[in-house]
């Protein structure tokens, strides 16, 4: 049997609180013999989810132009811009919360949806150009 580094800890719940929040966390690879059908997500979860009374925000990663998503050759969890390099590690604390800081709006849009799902390319790059970037 072959262990891949990390392997036991991909799926790990893990806890985030913000403002008094607790989200709850994890990172999912879906790997399909095509590339471009390779996703990585990140999902939050708060507190009463599995209750029927909490919310998910999902930001899904995609492959496509200038965009890599890890697959094998990359670091697991890795996302990635081209040509720049600019690259974020979804298992990473601080780039998990980075990124729910950027995609919570999309939540006060859909107040009354349970489960959010976003495309979290917008956010990466709102991400990596960092707090410098913003007028």
């Amino acid at each position: 049997m072959i262990h891949r580094s990390g392997m036991s800890t991909d799926r790990r719940l893990r806890r985030l609180v913000v403002d008094g929040t607790v989200w709850h966390w994890t990172v999912r690879q879906r790997v399909r013999p095509a590339y471009e059908d390779c996703r990585l997500s990140l999902s939050f979860f708060t507190e009463g989810y599995r209750a029927g009374t909490g919310r998910r925000l999902t930001l899904v990663f995609a492959p496509g132009p200038r965009r890599i998503v890890s697959n094998t050759y990359f670091e697991a969890g890795t996302v990635m811009r081209l040509p720049d390099r600019a690259d974020l590690n979804l298992h990473e604390p601080g780039t998990a919360r980075r990124l729910l800081d950027a995609a919570a709006p999309a939540l006060d849009l859909r107040p009354s949806v349970r489960d959010v799902e976003v495309d979290g390319r917008p956010c990466f790059d709102e991400v990596v150009a960092g707090p410098e970037a913003v007028a």
